[in-house]
């Protein structure tokens, strides 16, 4: 297939979206497919591969950009536009909410006008990365919601990330819904003679300090608040890594609450006891996850396997500790392959972490457990999914 990702942000700029748009694409090419990225100007993208191309020419995601896409499908001869959505992604704009009812609309049209079939082509899917809602405007309401439903709606395959999204969509009468996991943006691979006893002393974590570490960019919902609260309940000589860069390219709303965030420690004392990487390389990034004894991630709306910080930890067989689901995830055993505590809550989050740093063979266990879930979520897995998913809407046209 002739396959088209559009992404409101990819690399080099940072946000998780535009790595999975990378990790996707790279991972179908790698199956026989040619994918184009369609994305906006100044994402240069990662270094090229065959059948691997990026095309950086979308100067905004306002009304105008639904004609160019359009064009250039048409010029690419795809077979699939994939939308991998994330409000934030496309400046809160909604014009990408209706970019597959347009679609449709030029469909319908040019076949009545005595067009061939050729005209079936490209089919529209969406990947939902969340259901957040665009901008409209001041008090749009519930209006903002019909939008983000409008676009499962119209696309031909509507693509969720999780069980919670998906009981959601088919909730508002979304019926052609698929569920296609997202894996870890980072692959687990050590600098070269990278040395964790070194690392960690850099920091000035001491060999029996219990280091704790949380990966991702700050923002309200990834309950970054109770895990400072929870470590102000804590005593020394336990520490917080926090591993790469706080706030996205795209998330700058977000950048208030880091604020709120960096103030917080100040004023519970502890900043002496929290560290930082700053967004670094992969590499890095898994020395850092080989440096900490427990990765904590306290999401306020629950676990769920959307969240690709939650992905990279398992990848690199990290103990986790994290918040009870929304729905059940039978794939979570609390205690075998994850620590469940609720959300928002400090001090049984503290609970938590005094358990398990008295207890090595816990954590062992854990990350042992953790290691054997990361292995259903690789990306080849993912992208046969994928392709199998077009493939198959393709034929029932």
């Amino acid at each position: 297939m002739k396959i088209g990702l559009i992404t409101g942000e990819y690399p080099p700029m940072q946000g998780g979206v535009g790595d999975f748009s990378h990790e996707l694409s790279t991972a179908l090419v790698d199956l026989g497919h040619e994918v184009h990225v369609i994305t906006r100007v100044g994402c240069v993208g990662q270094a090229r591969v065959a059948r691997l191309a990026v095309h950086p020419v979308m100067p905004n995601w306002g009304w105008r950009s639904h004609q160019r896409m359009m064009d250039l499908a048409r010029r690419l001869d795809l077979d699939v536009l994939n939308v991998q959505y994330q409000a934030a992604a496309y400046d809160l704009h909604p014009a990408i909410n209706f970019f597959p009812w347009r679609a449709r609309l030029n469909r319908s049209l040019a076949l009545r006008r005595g067009g061939s079939e050729w005209f079936l082509r490209p089919i529209t899917a969406v990947t939902f990365h969340d259901l957040k809602v665009p901008y409209l405007f001041p008090k749009a309401g519930p209006l903002r919601d019909r939008v983000v439903t409008w676009l499962a709606r119209y696309a031909d395959a509507a693509i969720v990330t999780n069980r919670a999204d998906e009981l959601t969509l088919i909730a508002r009468g979304v019926g052609h819904v698929a569920r296609v996991p997202i894996g870890s943006n980072i692959a687990p691979t050590l600098p070269a003679g990278h040395d964790r006893d070194v690392w960690r002393a850099r920091l000035g974590i001491e060999p029996d300090d219990l280091l704790l570490g949380f990966f991702g960019f700050f923002n309200a919902r990834k309950g970054v608040e109770t895990l400072v609260r929870a470590l102000a309940a804590l005593p020394r000589p336990l520490h917080l890594l926090f591993i790469g860069g706080t706030v996205g390219s795209s998330d700058a709303t977000n950048r208030a609450y880091a604020g709120r965030i960096t103030a917080l420690i100040a004023d519970l004392g502890l900043t002496e006891r929290v560290h930082y990487t700053g967004y670094v390389p992969g590499a890095e990034v898994s020395a850092a996850f080989d440096a900490v004894d427990l990765c904590v991630l306290p999401y306020v709306d629950g676990i769920s396997f959307h969240h690709g910080t939650l992905m990279a930890a398992l990848a690199h067989g990290r103990p986790i500790i994290s918040t009870l689901p929304q729905v059940e995830l039978p794939e979570l055993v609390h205690g075998g392959n994850v620590w469940l505590v609720p959300p928002e809550d400090p001090d049984a989050l503290s609970a938590a972490i005094t358990t398990l740093a008295t207890d090595p063979e816990g954590r062992q266990r854990l990350a042992r457990g953790a290691t054997e879930l990361a292995a259903e979520f690789t990306w080849q897995r993912i992208a046969a999914r994928t392709a199998g998913l077009f493939e198959s809407v393709i034929r029932g046209m």
